[in-house]
């Protein structure tokens, strides 16, 4: 048996790297010491992302997939059974009787549609039956064992089809190749290659980058993959539509669309309350039947996940209790059907083309261990910088009502994510910052809704709006243990932490780890780099996510340069759970809108300290002794200092000047120029009010969610069809030189002027009047623009493709 000072060893062996790098050192051998040869400074570096869309059915419950599918279960025939015999509260069937009749909105969030097998061409039923085998790299294995889940017969005999909405539009593309034989090989070559880019992952239609973006000052950095992905959104768009029409699920009843918001739909966790875990999965977890070889393992994953989060809200509580914010055995237990994996965000992935060459190199200068310690370190630096995103380039306004504040359902997965400290500390802030206060006290709600509504309505407890809640919501991050710290440049220390995060009942082991920022390793996805996923809506592309992918790109730049030049190194932000909560709560409490945050004056993360010193206004706490009070507004004015002295020659060489203008503004003047204040700010006109306590928390957040499917759609179409036109130019000379797009553009427009048959087509799209033939000439128009874009990203290099050599699908996906 090993001796206990034995095993020490053996630990701090393990969690310590075999060799710590010289980083200048190291940067030198590489030939990474100048501006121009850094690694994600300007022309280094490629991107891509991946956007989680929120899809609905609008039409009457006798028409539409989900209010059918209920009234038919099994699990509501129990339901009526268990209230005829007592077992069950008769409530509980009305309840979900007037959820599936209700005739009000008539839109039915997430969906499924049905529609006639004989619709569809025979390549999109090719496609169809190929996504619908066990294994697709293993035809002779035979069909998935859930296929009736899909496929059924009607009472006339007719074999209908019951898919997602994140199915339906690779199927749509499918068939609008399969009806357009004399469509350049080209072009059918292009359009064949986005099928797999429209996963069916999850809850939510995801799609991910068509083409991997060579970012750099001349292309506008970050605008160019705010460009592909407008063009990406439209394409989405077009291809529901042409679902809609092709397909006769309007003739049907049935009106799909699809668009981007970012939290679960109110009627969503209005079901949810009602129906077991199980029973929502089977209404609601993705099939998978696209993006994966094997759909159903895939499928059972996210089943995985599912109980797996609701399993660790259900332990947050405990959590809570332990950190003194729970003091008595009072509380209401969370459901046990967990809903924030309906969230939708934005990933932004970011790669190196130097640090990707030199992984492929043979010199053997930076292997794995250099770039897992490399990028660990570039983590923790970029995260203190994160505030600066929430709220201000991405959003999700949320407003809460009293009756919302009990801590185990307002905290979410923050008691997973913060230590108690920093917990406490924010729990309290965000108390006094809300709408709770009776008779001088700050309140939280009693329990039962009968008391807490009218009790809120008599004192005026109007609870709080929050400017990012889907950050609070869903979990982004979770905390590392005191054993197993995540990002302390370790080979295998996620993994290590994952198994002890298993051990809590806070996570699986089988998932991967969640993280603000998430290392892109050579030797899993084929190029070296990180992933943001941190972004929630994006009010435009260009404005705001293209802003976003620019200054993600100049901190991760930052980041670089300040280990080329061995300013500092993984000592300088030691890696213990304190620490990483000290730094992440500034993070929360931003996305929070609370003023105010605490740092321990005797900190040991001297980055930090470094960002502290010129933050004004500190002082030293009254109520927290040892710790210093600082405000948000001051820390992200610091956070631009900061960027400005250390990164201003990459701010020049980048073009990023117009960018640390427009931050600023941001963060001067929130309720005008960031995206948490234009987004709230719309949602108010339609209320005819100007602040979001004015008015109830459902209605506000029902207002919200109407907002995005309408107006937010239409100018994120409007938006796509712009920049569309100002490709215009490029398309006809690039008509000259190839014959793909010669005869496309031959076959879109005939006789007439490129421009004057695209503004005929924009006007219709605008207007919601685009049918048949000009529906399919735009959706043509869109894909020759993706082509044509594919083309000029190609490189003579092949290893600057970027595509994962095991699958020859573009790595830029979520993992």
């Amino acid at each position: 048996m090993k001796s206990p000072r034995l095993q020490v060893l053996n630990r701090i062996r393990h969690d310590h790297p075999r060799h710590t790098p010289n980083l200048p050192d190291l940067f030198e051998r590489m030939g990474c010491t100048t501006l121009g040869n850094l690694p994600f400074a300007n022309g280094d570096v490629t991107a891509g992302s991946e956007s989680e869309l929120q899809a609905v059915v609008v039409g009457s419950a006798s028409q539409v997939d989900l209010p059918q599918t209920i009234e038919q279960s099994r699990f509501f025939a129990n339901m009526i059974k268990r209230t005829q015999s007592g077992d069950t509260p008769e409530k509980q069937v009305e309840a979900l009787r007037e959820f599936i009749s209700d005739q009000g909105q008539q839109v039915w969030e997430n969906s499924w549609v049905r529609f006639n097998r004989s619709v569809l061409s025979r390549y999109a039923q090719q496609v169809l039956e190929r996504d619908f085998l066990a294994d697709k790299s293993h035809p002779e294995l035979g069909n998935r064992s859930d296929l009736h889940r899909f496929c059924f017969t009607d009472e006339q005999g007719e074999q209908k089809l019951r898919l997602p909405l994140s199915y339906l539009v690779k199927l749509s593309l499918a068939d609008l190749i399969g009806i357009q034989p004399y469509l350049h090989q080209d072009l059918r070559a292009t359009a064949e290659g986005l099928l797999n880019h429209y996963l069916n992952d999850n809850t939510s239609p995801e799609t991910f980058s068509f083409h991997v973006v060579g970012l750099s000052a001349d292309n506008g950095q970050g605008k160019a993959l705010a460009h592909e992905t407008a063009k990406r959104f439209l394409l989405t768009q077009l291809l529901t539509e042409y679902a809609n029409e092709q397909f006769g699920l309007t003739a049907s009843g049935q009106q799909a669309q699809i668009y981007c918001a970012p939290h679960p739909p109110q009627r969503q966790k209005q079901l949810n309350e009602m129906i077991p875990d199980a029973f929502y999965r089977e209404l609601y977890m993705s099939p998978c039947l696209s993006g994966w070889d094997k759909g159903e393992e895939k499928h059972q994953y996210m089943h995985l996940c599912h109980q797996v989060l609701s399993r660790s809200q259900l332990n947050a509580v405990a959590k809570l209790r332990e950190a003194g914010i729970i003091t008595n055995n009072l509380v209401v237990l969370p459901n046990m059907s967990n809903i924030s994996l309906a969230n939708n965000g934005s990933h932004i992935s970011l790669g190196s083309r130097r640090l990707t060459a030199h992984m492929k190199g043979e010199r053997g200068l930076f292997g794995a261990d250099e770039e897992k310690y490399c990028g660990d370190l570039a983590i923790k630096i970029q995260e203190h910088f994160l505030p600066l995103f929430a709220a201000n380039f991405s959003a999700a306004p949320y407003r809460l009502g009293f009756e919302d504040f009990h801590p185990e359902k307002a905290l979410g997965f923050l008691a997973h994510e913060l230590d108690f400290t920093h917990l406490r500390m924010l729990w309290r802030r965000w108390r006094k910052k809300s709408s709770l206060n009776l008779i001088s006290h700050s309140r939280t709600p009693f329990g039962p809704e009968w008391i807490d509504r009218p009790l809120s309505r008599l004192f005026g407890l109007k609870g709080d709006f929050v400017p990012d809640f889907r950050l609070v919501d869903y979990p982004v991050g979770f905390l590392s243990s005191d054993e197993s710290p995540a990002l302390n440049g370790v080979a295998g220390n996620q993994e290590r932490l994952r198994h002890d995060l298993d051990a809590m009942g806070v996570f699986d082991a089988r998932m991967s780890l969640y993280q603000f920022f998430k290392m892109r390793e050579f030797n899993t996805m084929g190029f070296s780099g990180f992933e943001g996923r941190h972004y929630s809506l994006f009010a435009g592309f260009e404005q705001d996510m293209g802003a976003a992918t620019t200054l993600q790109t100049l901190i991760t730049a930052l980041a670089f340069k300040y280990m080329a030049e061995g300013r500092y190194d993984h000592r300088h932000i030691p890696d213990n759970p304190g620490v990483e909560s000290e730094r992440r709560q500034i993070f929360f409490g931003h996305a929070l809108g609370l003023p105010t945050f605490f740092v321990k004056r005797t900190t040991r993360n001297r980055f930090l300290l470094r960002i502290l010193r010129k933050t004004k206004q500190i002082r030293n706490s009254r109520r927290y002794p040892g710790y210093l009070r600082v405000y948000q507004k001051e820390y992200c004015r610091a956070l631009i200092e900061v960027l400005s002295e250390d990164g201003a020659d990459l701010i020049e060489q980048m073009g990023c000047r117009e960018l640390m203008a427009d931050l600023r503004r941001r963060i001067e003047c929130p309720d005008e120029f960031s995206v948490s204040g234009r987004l709230t700010a719309d949602i108010m006109s339609t209320l005819g009010t100007n602040q979001p306590l004015q008015v109830p928390a459902a209605e506000f957040n029902r207002a919200a969610e109407e907002f995005y499917r309408t107006t937010l759609r239409r100018r994120h179409v409007d938006e796509a069809l712009e920049l569309l036109r100002h490709e215009l130019p490029h398309l006809q000379r690039m008509a000259t030189q190839h014959a793909s797009v010669r005869s496309t553009l031959r076959m879109i427009c005939g006789q007439r002027r490129l421009t004057d048959a695209y503004d005929q087509l924009m006007d219709a799209a605008r207007y919601q009047n685009l049918h048949g033939a000009n529906l399919l000439r735009l959706i043509n128009l869109v894909l020759l623009s993706i082509h044509v874009d594919q083309q000029a990203a190609q490189t003579p290099s092949k290893e600057e493709s970027f595509y994962n050599n095991a699958s020859d699908t573009p790595v830029y996906r979520a993992s």
